[in-house]
């Protein structure tokens, strides 16, 4: 059935969309946060940013858990589901611990700098994830 790689393909386009922004716009901006702004600007990026990624990351679940039941889409299927399982671990193993650290800490530069370096790998995850669900895509359709 092709509903369930169009679901994934959508899915995964809406959040590698998310996640190129992330890295290209959010996250160097927060980089760049003085000090005295820290606490303001952090809290208000995690305020706003935890919803979207919960429903993303939901819709990641249930896009990948219906395509994995469908089992269309070859090994391309099988490459966007680990890519963005992949994203959603480092997000809850490395990229949330680093931004738990940094809102106790403050803007420390060895924290940001590792935030920034999970967060580009985190978009080639999720470009990888798109392009294999597309791909899945074309391989059924």
């Amino acid at each position: 059935m092709v509903a369930p790689l169009v679901l994934l393909a959508v899915v995964a386009g809406a959040h590698a969309g998310f996640q190129v922004t992330v890295t290209a716009m959010v996250y160097p901006r927060l980089a760049a946060t003085t000090a005295s702004e820290w606490d303001a600007v952090h809290g208000a990026h995690s305020r706003r940013i935890a919803p979207l990624v919960v429903v993303l990351y939901g819709g990641l679940v249930v896009a990948g858990a219906w395509a994995a039941y469908d089992g269309a889409g070859g090994v391309a299927l099988w490459v966007a589901l680990a890519t963005a399982a992949a994203t959603v671990v480092l997000t809850a193993v490395r990229a949330a611990p680093l931004h738990g650290r940094l809102g106790r800490t403050g803007p420390d530069p060895a924290l940001l700098a590792a935030l920034l370096r999970v967060d580009r790998w985190r978009a080639v995850l999720a470009l990888v994830a798109l392009g294999a669900a597309v791909a899945a895509l074309v391989v059924v359709g």
